[in-house]
C-alpha cells in the first residue's frame, strides 16, 4: 500500500499483498517478486489462503440469504472465481457490489472480469483502505448508505501496523453504515500456528511488506460495538451458519460476521 493516493502504475519490482495472495490461491496474475515471497512462506500458507476464501464464500452467501443486497469489499484482491458479486448475485440478482483495492493490476483484471448481472451493479474503486473517507464517498455513488450494507475486510487489516490505526479506520468505515448492516472480517494470526510465526513474518519482511498478525484479543476490538453473529469470532474453518463445521482445522485466520445494531 502507498501512503498517498494509489498509483495507477504496476510496480513489478516490489511484491504486493494482492499478488502474493493470488499466488497462494494458485493464480497466474503475479510476478517473480510476489512468487519469491510466497515461496518463503510456510507450506501451510496456501491451504490457509483457500480456507480463508472459503469462509468469504460462506459468509457472503449467508448475508445474501438474509436479504443484504449491497456489498462494499475493500482489499478485494485479484479476481478469483467465484468472486463475491457472483456469489451474492446468484442469490439476489439485483445486488450491488463495490470493490476497492490499491493494486493497479486488480483494476485491469476487474475491468475485464468483474462483470455483474444486468439486474444489479458491480463497480471497482482504485483506492487505499487508509483513505476510508474517499472510499465511502466514491462507494456512495453506487451504494445507498441509507439501507444496510455488508462491509467486507478479508485478509486485509493485518497488513496495517498499529501506527496506521487499523481500528480507527475500521470504526470510520463501520460508522458510515446504517443499522442492520454487517462487518465481515478475517485477520491473520499466529495463535493457531505459533511454530510458523517467525517463518511467516520473515518472508513478508524480506519482501518489504508490513505484516501485523494479531492475537484473538487484538482482533476482538475490530468488532467493538457490533453484535457478533453465531458462531462468533472463530477460526476460518469453524464459521458455518447452516450446519456445524465438518471438522476443525487450523486456518491461520480469525474470522467473524457482526451486525450493526
Amino acid at each position: 500500500m502507498t501512503a498517498g493516493m494509489p498509483s495507477s502504475r504496476i510496480d513489478t519490482s516490489k511484491p504486493h499483498p494482492a499478488r502474493v495472495y493470488d499466488w497462494l490461491l494458485g493464480g497466474k496474475d503475479n510476478y517473480p517478486v510476489d512468487q519469491a515471497v510466497g515461496e518463503k512462506l510456510p507450506a501451510e500458507a496456501r491451504a490457509n489462503a483457500a480456507r480463508n476464501r472459503a469462509f468469504m464464500h460462506r459468509a457472503s452467501d449467508w448475508l445474501a440469504q438474509q436479504g443484504i443486497d449491497q456489498f462494499l469489499d475493500i482489499g478485494t484482491g485479484i479476481p478469483t472465481s467465484p468472486n463475491l458479486h457472483q456469489i451474492v448475485q446468484a442469490v439476489t440478482p439485483r445486488a450491488r457490489v463495490v470493490y476497492a483495492d490499491n493494486d493497479p493490476i486488480v483494476l485491469r483484471h476487474a475491468e475485464a472480469l468483474m462483470v455483474g448481472r444486468s439486474e444489479g451493479a458491480t463497480e471497482y474503486i482504485h483506492a487505499d483502505v487508509r483513505q476510508p473517507a474517499a472510499i465511502l464517498e466514491r462507494a456512495g455513488e453506487v451504494l445507498n448508505f441509507g439501507r444496510p450494507v455488508a462491509l467486507s475486510l478479508i485478509a486485509l487489516m493485518h497488513f496495517l501496523p498499529d501506527d496506521q490505526d487499523p481500528y480507527g479506520i475500521t470504526r470510520t468505515l463501520v460508522g458510515a453504515l446504517p443499522s442492520g448492516s454487517y462487518l465481515v472480517l478475517s485477520h491473520g494470526t499466529a495463535d493457531q500456528h505459533p511454530e510458523l510465526r517467525q517463518e511467516t513474518e520473515s518472508a513478508y519482511r524480506k519482501g518489504e511488506i508490513s505484516l501485523r498478525m494479531r492475537t484473538r484479543g487484538e482482533v476482538e476490538p475490530f468488532f467493538e460495538g457490533l453484535d457478533l453473529v453465531e458462531p462468533g469470532l472463530v477460526s476460518a474453518t469453524e464459521w458455518y451458519r447452516e450446519q456445524p463445521a465438518p471438522v476443525y482445522e487450523r486456518s491461520g485466520f480469525y474470522v467473524g460476521v457482526a451486525r450493526v445494531p
